[in-house]
């Protein structure tokens, strides 16, 4: 027998998942800047700003579904299940270490958690690339928009991390 207490998602986590998802969602369809093989765009900088404040379920959820929506919206329905990927480790890597409690002054952790979220994401996307359009050289044309779509989106997340501070839910 399922006890459905301990398998409910309670309704605020579920409207506030439901609110970020959207948030996700417009920050990455609405700044559509053309690069090779795709778009750049400022959803990652929601992202960034989830995966160090807001419930992890809710980020992931948030960062996949929102992401995935965009490029279905937008006409890049072949990156979908890439874009399911790559936004969940993209979120994971900055939960994990942007979060983590240790020695490591917290301003480097966040500043290293994203830069390496950044890199796995532009990497991620050029493999990707390379295989859905069996072409590694048009793959790597979109490299530099996409190393420059991380470093805008992750300084962006900077600037508006200590503003949001404090102000996200717990669940």
């Amino acid at each position: 027998m399922i006890n459905r207490e301990r398998t409910a998602i309670p309704a605020q986590e579920l409207v506030f998942t439901a609110l970020m998802t959207a948030l996700v969602f417009a920050a990455t369809y609405l700044p559509h800047i053309p690069i090779p093989l795709g778009y750049a765009h400022l959803g990652d900088a929601v992202i960034f700003l989830l995966a160090l404040l807001a419930p992890r379920r809710s980020t992931l959820f948030a960062a996949c579904i929102g992401s995935a929506l965009a490029d279905l919206l937008g006409g890049f329905a072949l990156w979908i299940v890439p874009t399911l990927v790559i936004k969940f480790v993209m979120a994971e890597i900055v939960c994990r270490i942007g979060r983590k409690e240790d020695a490591i002054a917290p301003r480097v952790r966040v500043v290293v958690s994203l830069l390496f979220s950044s890199l796995w994401m532009a990497a991620a996307y050029t493999l990707a690339g390379a295989v859905l359009y069996a072409s590694l050289p048009a793959a790597l044309a979109s490299t530099p928009g996409l190393l420059m779509e991380g470093i805008v989106n992750a300084l962006l997340a900077l600037l508006l991390l200590p503003m949001l501070r404090g102000r996200f839910p717990t669940f």
